[in-house]
């Protein structure tokens, strides 16, 4: 009996002296964290899709409170409003951004891009992008395998079946990027809403010379210059035979479009352009009749 009691003892002893140990070291080693980070955290949406620039929604918050400004930081998929959020929580001012959007720079449909082989793989871009430059001859333009669709969480792209190119539901685009990072070939960028979500951009990211760009794709950009001479704003520029729409300069004028020889530049949203008027048929002036000859006045003979 007294060896179980001196056992029970011990044991109880060894316990006491190591919940001490444990105690101490967890004040020594305690690691503070602002209790502000949790309270931003919950106003997040939890979508953790990288689309701030941090890994995931607790990154973002840490990253918010340490830095003491919200400068250049923001939610793509929360908006403006979880960033206002986040704002009144940290006695901080939100920076206004304008809405963004995910944009496919790829026209080449199955009528524009006739195919040249088939692709009898694996069901990935990625893996199709390391193996090949694609079924048709431009090897730029998108592979139509849908790795943008796997990556987006929030279900706003989808392959359109007859065209073979992949499309973006404006309302539910969050602008994370999620499918910019999963395309191989780049053809997905994040461009401003713009306002009443009009928008132009060059829908093309080939950038061979003209005749090999013409001959792989009926509608690819072939670097021909019109649309840099065209805009008075300078927003256009071209670059290894590809041109380039600088969204911030652009003040959607459309003076691009109608010059492009190739309709590689994708006018979104706009009304209807109103029929020019034709010219009137220049009319030919109406002839004067000649004036009549007043009558002779005739002589009278006096007697």
């Amino acid at each position: 009996m007294n060896v179980i009691l001196i056992a029970v003892i011990s044991l109880g002893v060894i316990a006491l002296v190591l919940a001490a140990v444990l105690y101490a070291a967890s004040k020594k080693f305690a690691v503070y964290e602002d209790p502000r980070i949790a309270l931003v955290s919950e106003v997040l949406p939890q979508a953790n899709c990288g689309g701030c620039g941090y890994p995931g929604c607790g990154g973002f918050a840490d990253a918010c409170v340490k830095a003491g400004s919200l400068e250049g930081k923001f939610c793509p998929v929360g908006g403006q409003a979880c960033m206002t959020e986040v704002a009144n929580i940290l006695g901080l001012a939100a920076a206004e951004a304008e809405p963004q959007v995910a944009v496919v720079r790829c026209n080449g449909t199955c009528e524009h891009r006739p195919r040249i082989n088939q692709y009898d793989g694996a069901k990935s871009c990625a893996i199709a992008a390391s193996l090949y430059g694609g079924e048709t001859g431009c090897s730029y333009g998108c592979l139509g395998c849908g790795d943008c669709v796997d990556a987006c969480q929030f279900d706003a792209i989808f392959m359109n079946p007859e065209t073979g190119l992949p499309e973006v539901n404006e309302d539910a685009c969050t602008a994370c990027a999620a499918c910019v990072k999963a395309c191989p070939k780049s053809i997905i960028e994040i461009r401003p809403k713009g306002k009443k979500s009009r928008r132009v951009y060059v829908s093309c990211v080939n950038k061979d010379k003209g005749a090999i760009a013409r001959k792989a794709c009926s509608v690819s950009c072939i670097g021909c210059g019109k649309c840099v001479k065209a805009c008075p704003f300078e927003a256009i520029t071209v670059n290894s035979s590809l041109a380039y729409i600088d969204p911030e300069k652009c003040k959607s004028c459309r003076k691009c479009v109608e010059v492009c020889p190739q309709n590689t530049i994708v006018e979104l949203n706009f009304p209807p352009r109103k029929p020019k008027a034709e010219a009137a048929p220049a009319t030919e002036a109406p002839k004067v009749a000649p004036a009549a000859e007043a009558p002779k006045a005739t002589e009278v003979k006096q007697n």
